[in-house]
């Protein structure tokens, strides 16, 4: 598809404002419904909200948390994105599609680590001072 017909194709208006909430809303059921990282990710979060109401945290350190929350929540939702358009451009097995996939499941994976590191450094003072 060539630049003009793609511009042509792409609507404006409130319809077309309203339905991109649709898209957005399908797009997280999609991946809440197929896909296992995605349900962990939202168990995470109830878990971290509860624990964040529970242990009474800052507004910095809320602040902190729904970011790392939403980022996790995004580059997942990437993550799937990828892995679906790869599946469509190459159904079979290929190298570069394995590249494509792994790497971007990494990025998951580091950004996962680094909520982990920064909901530790937020919970576990919180937790030692709640249990000693």
């Amino acid at each position: 598809m060539n630049m003009d017909v793609r511009n042509k194709n792409k609507k404006k208006g409130l319809r077309r404002f309203i339905n991109s909430f649709k898209y957005s809303f399908d797009g997280l059921a999609y991946a809440y419904r197929y896909e296992q990282s995605m349900t962990i990710h939202v168990g995470a979060t109830i878990l971290v909200i509860v624990g964040g109401i529970y242990l009474n945290i800052s507004s910095t350190e809320w602040l902190f948390l729904l970011l790392l929350i939403g980022l996790i929540m995004g580059i997942e939702l990437l993550n799937t994105s990828i892995e679906a358009t790869i599946d469509l451009i190459s159904p079979n097995i290929h190298p570069l599609a394995k590249v494509a996939k792994d790497t971007a499941s990494a990025a998951v994976f580091i950004l996962s680590l680094v909520a982990v590191i920064g909901g530790l450094a937020i919970f576990l003072p919180k937790l030692i001072v709640l249990l000693f």
